[in-house]
This record gives structure tokens, C-alpha cells and sequence, in this order.
């Protein structure tokens, strides 16, 4: 009788004991965090997207701390783990874990400080530590840290995940959201207080609210966001992949019949991209990657269905940020710590959310970081988003618009394409237009984003930037457009500067295609296209 040999890929499972006594699937990290824990700092901050791995790294790293040296050896019939094999001391610090995800947090501080209250009763239970003496979780948590010292007799581990939660939950409640920010400021200043009783911190979140916020009583903090020797303590990098998935891999090359080249040429371009440093080193998420192989390897938007950006696309709509032209964005450093409700920039909002990531990084510019959507997952589903925010139409109607220009793309029929993109231009309001090529540029850039297509803007070569290409597996689409002038003039551009030629002869059949906006008409007013 045939056995079911399918292994175990911890989907959602954010407990690392979980993992290694029931036998899943595990990229080892602890070399990474062997790094980080004897290193010269013992505070520290990292910020990640959602389901990125930061609660995993959180349970890791207590249990490291714990002692609990027989998780990280062979177990379960799995390798030992690199830790393991390093000189670590294998003391038992008492470690106080609190997650902050829990509470939606619009109660303000009364909802806030039950979510403490909980989370710091359990903590003191651990370790037979009594709270009763006081209900403020500011001193219940010195209280806790000075007595777990004292009574083990060694130093706290203090680890906090989604710290931010609070925060993040309320950035349109402007009154709720500064009460909670003033609560945790002071809750937060107790582990600068504590210092002498700890031996190492880490708070985790999607965004670091500095300055005048909570990061003024936590400047001690070194964060490791944009460090590049931590790029890939959270995600999955290819070489991980192919060293931890290829029964998964193997798999989907036999159900798919994908070459392995052309297997992972895919893989990349739908889940990988991340990329958290000026280190040109990308990651997958692996949320996304696991439900991949866990179905079979289709390709579906997996990590992009478990949270809807309604907080992203009601900030676009409050403060009338251009949403149709958020690719290519470029910030600075310094941009990236300007995150407070009264001075809140999108770009980096978008980055520390997932919907953006680093695709450039230019030293001489002042640091300069270029901004684009990860992979075809984000584009696609973002821009689906976008299009629903701003274009009048049904998710049957978009759907049926979609799956015409898909299949129209896909045969080579550019007429019936553009027709599509016409039908779908009608449903933008009026008063959203914008007298500016690149506006009706970056409308057409959502429309094909949204079929999940390899669409790039702006496309460097040689001879110049390529206004768009689009890439199916058959065909690549060179556009050209203008704005109350004439597709011919287009098409013309395409030829003079020989825009196709880096696609010519690669396999695939090239169109060259001019496009003229009618501002008037508030859309398309005609195209020409030709083969190569």
C-alpha cells in the first residue's frame, strides 16, 4: 500500500517548539541569530511586513534564551540546527515574551491596558511572581523585570512582538491613536529604566514611530530594518529554497511539466523581490512560498488575501496622494523614519507594509532608495485594490475586463486588448483626471498590473526608457505613448530609438505598439501597433 510521504510546511505556525517536536519543514535561522546574540549591542529592533517570520524569530530566539538546547538538536527526525553546533552558553534566562497583535485597540488605553494586563500576568506566572500589588502596566512590568532577576539570578530577556499593533490599528483615529502612543511611550521607557536587570531586547513591528513617539524612550534600540547583515534573518532566500523544498519543488515540476529553469524564473517573479538593505540580497515571503507548495504550485496571491490594504487606500484617499503612480518611487534614509500620524509619508508606509520593497539603492544620490512593487503577486493584487478604489466598476465587471485582456495578450490580439483598456478608462471619475501624459501613463500601468503579466514602466535600455513592456509567455508588447498627439508619432519613437531590438530574436513575437491619449475624451483616442 502506498504511504503518504507529503511533509509537513508550517503554514501560520509561529511556535518554534511546535515545529521542531512535530517534525515540519524548517529553514534554519539560528546561525543569524547566533550572530545577533553575541554581538556587542543587547537591544534591538526589527521591522518586517506581516507574515514575514518575525513571531517565529520572536519564539526562536526565547527558546534559545531559555536554555532549551534539546529543540535545536536532532529532533523529530530532522537535523540538528546550526546553533547547536556553536559556542553558545546554554544559560536559563528568564525571558518575558508579549505580543501586542491581540487588541484592535479602537477603546484606546482601556483596551490597551487589558491586553498588558493579560500579557504580563501570564509572563509572571511563569516564573511564581505575583502583580497584584499594582494595576499600572508601567509598574507591573518593572515590577515583573526587577523580580524575575532577582529571584533567578540571572538577566531578563525581554522580547515584544508587534509592539506597533496599537499604533498601526488606529493611524485614522487621530485622538485614540495619541492616547495609545503617550500609554505605550511610558511603557516602553521602563526597559531603558531596567537596563541593569536585562540581558537582551527585541521588539518587532511593521513600523518604527520615532521622534517626538515611542522611539524617544527607546533610543538605545539598534535597528535592524535596513541592516545588511540581517537582510535575510526573516524570509526565505533562493538558496534556502532549493536546500529545504525540493520534494515540494520536484512535486510541482511534475504535476506543472515546467522545465526547472522555467519553474524558478517563475517562482521569482511571483514571490521573491523583498529586499530589506542596500545589500542587493532579495527574499521570499514565506507565507506565500508554503501555501505555494502546500496547493500544488499554483500561483495564487496567497500572502496578499490575508490582509486587505483598506488602511493604505484610505491614507491614499485622505491625503490625495498621486495612487496611481507608486511605482519607482525614490526616498532617502531619513525617509524612512519619518512615521508619525501628524507627518506621514506613504512611501515608507508602503515599504514597511510589503506593497513596496528596495529595487535600487544609489550611495551617491544621499542615499538615495528606489521604490517598486516585490513581485507580480503585490502588482497584481495591489493594483487590483487601486482599481477598485478609484474606477467605478464591479468585481464581476473588472474580472471579465481582466480575463479578455489576459487572453488577448496571451494571442497576440492588440486590438482587443486596448479595447478592453478603453472599457475600463470609461469607469474612472471625471474629476480624476490629470492633464500629464505620465497620469494616463500609470492609469494604463494599473490596468495591465492588475493581470498579474510581467509590466514594467519606464524601461531602461541602451537606446533609452521604453515608456512599458508587457511580457507573456509568448509575446513582449513595447508601448509608446502620447498625449493629444498622434500613435503614428509613437510608433515612430519605438523605431528611431529601436526600442524592441533587446527583444528580438529571444523566442518570442514582438509588437511595437503607439498609443495617443485623448485628454478630451478622457481616454484612449487611437493606436497602431506592428510586428517585428
Amino acid at each position: 500500500m502506498a504511504t503518504n510521504t507529503k511533509r509537513l510546511l508550517p503554514i501560520g505556525i509561529q511556535d518554534f517548539a511546535d515545529i521542531r517536536t512535530r517534525g515540519f519543514v524548517y529553514a534554519d535561522k539560528t546561525a543569524r541569530a547566533y550572530e545577533l546574540i553575541t554581538g556587542s549591542g543587547k537591544a534591538f529592533f526589527l521591522s518586517r511586513p506581516r507574515r514575514f517570520g518575525k513571531s517565529l524569530l520572536c519564539s526562536t530566539l526565547g527558546a534559545i534564551f531559555e536554555g532549551r538546547r534539546e529543540l535545536f538538536g536532532e529532533i523529530a527526525g530532522r537535523p540538528a540546527l546550526a546553533i547547536d553546533g556553536l559556542d553558545w552558553e546554554w544559560k536559563k534566562h528568564p525571558v518575558i515574551r508579549l505580543d501586542l497583535s491581540a487588541g484592535r485597540y479602537l477603546k484606546g488605553t482601556t483596551e490597551l491596558d487589558e491586553v498588558l494586563r493579560v500579557g504580563l500576568e501570564s509572563e509572571a506566572y511563569k516564573y511564581g511572581i505575583s502583580l497584584a500589588h499594582t494595576d499600572h502596566p508601567v509598574s507591573r512590568f518593572k515590577y515583573l523585570i526587577e523580580k524575575a532577576h532577582e529571584k533567578t539570578g540571572e538577566k531578563v530577556v525581554v522580547i515584544i512582538d508587534e509592539y506597533d499593533s496599537p499604533l498601526t490599528s488606529t493611524l485614522t483615529k487621530r485622538d485614540v491613536h495619541i492616547e495609545l502612543r503617550d500609554e505605550l511611550r511610558a511603557f516602553y521607557s521602563v526597559l531603558k529604566s531596567c537596563d541593569a536587570h536585562l540581558r537582551f531586547i527585541l521588539l518587532t513591528g511593521i513600523s518604527k514611530f520615532s521622534q517626538v513617539s515611542v522611539f524617544s524612550a527607546l533610543n538605545q534600540l539598534s535597528d535592524l530594518t535596513l541592516d545588511p547583515r540581517y537582510a535575510d534573518i526573516c524570509g526565505l532566500t533562493q538558496e534556502e529554497i532549493e536546500a529545504n523544498f525540493g520534494p515540494e519543488i520536484d512535486g510541482v515540476l511534475v504535476r506543472a511539466g515546467y522545465s526547472r529553469e522555467e519553474y524558478f524564473d517563475k517562482l521569482r517573479q511571483f514571490y521573491n523581490g523583498y529586499r530589506f538593505s542596500r545589500k542587493p540580497l532579495t527574499v521570499y515571503n514565506p507565507f506565500g512560498l508554503l501555501n505555494h507548495f502546500e496547493n500544488g504550485g499554483y500561483f495564487q496571491p496567497y500572502w496578499y488575501r490575508t490582509g486587505t490594504p483598506t488602511l493604505l487606500t484610505d491614507l491614499i484617499n485622505e491625503r490625495d496622494i498621486d495612487f496611481l503612480n507608486l511605482n519607482n518611487m525614490q526616498i532617502g534614509y531619513e525617509d524612512f523614519e519619518r512615521f508619525e500620524i501628524d507627518n506621514m509619508e506613504i512611501e515608507p508606509l508602503l515599504y514597511q507594509t510589503g506593497y513596496l520593497t528596495i529595487t535600487d539603492y544609489d550611495e551617491s544620490r544621499r542615499h538615495c532608495f528606489t521604490l517598486d512593487y516585490p513581485n507580480l503577486e503585490v502588482r497584481s493584487a495591489f493594483s487590483t485594490s487601486l482599481a477598485a478604489h478609484c474606477m467605478k466598476t464591479s468585481l464581476r465587471e473588472s474580472s471579465a475586463l481582466c480575463d479578455k485582456m489576459t487572453t488577448a495578450l496571451c494571442n497576440g490580439d492588440v486590438d482587443a486588448a486596448m479595447e478592453a483598456v478603453k472599457l475600463f478608462m470609461t469607469k474612472i471619475p471625471y474629476d480624476l483626471f490629470q492633464k500629464r501624459e505620465n497620469f494616463f501613463q500609470s492609469v494604463i500601468y494599473v490596468i495591465f498590473a492588475m493581470l498579474g503579466l510581467d509590466c514594467r514602466t519606464e524601461e531602461r535600455i541602451a537606446a533609452g526608457r521604453i515608456d512599458m513592456v508587457v511580457e507573456t509567455r509568448g509575446f513582449v508588447y513595447c508601448f509608446e505613448f502620447k498625449l493629444d498627439g498622434t500613435a503614428e508619432a509613437a510608433l515612430a519613437q519605438i523605431d528611431s530609438k529601436e526600442y524592441a531590438v533587446p527583444w528580438t530574436g529571444n523566442g518570442k513575437k514582438v509588437f511595437k505598439v503607439g498609443v495617443n491619449f485623448d485628454f478630451e475624451k478622457k481616454n484612449i483616442g487611437e493606436w497602431v501597433s506592428a510586428a517585428t
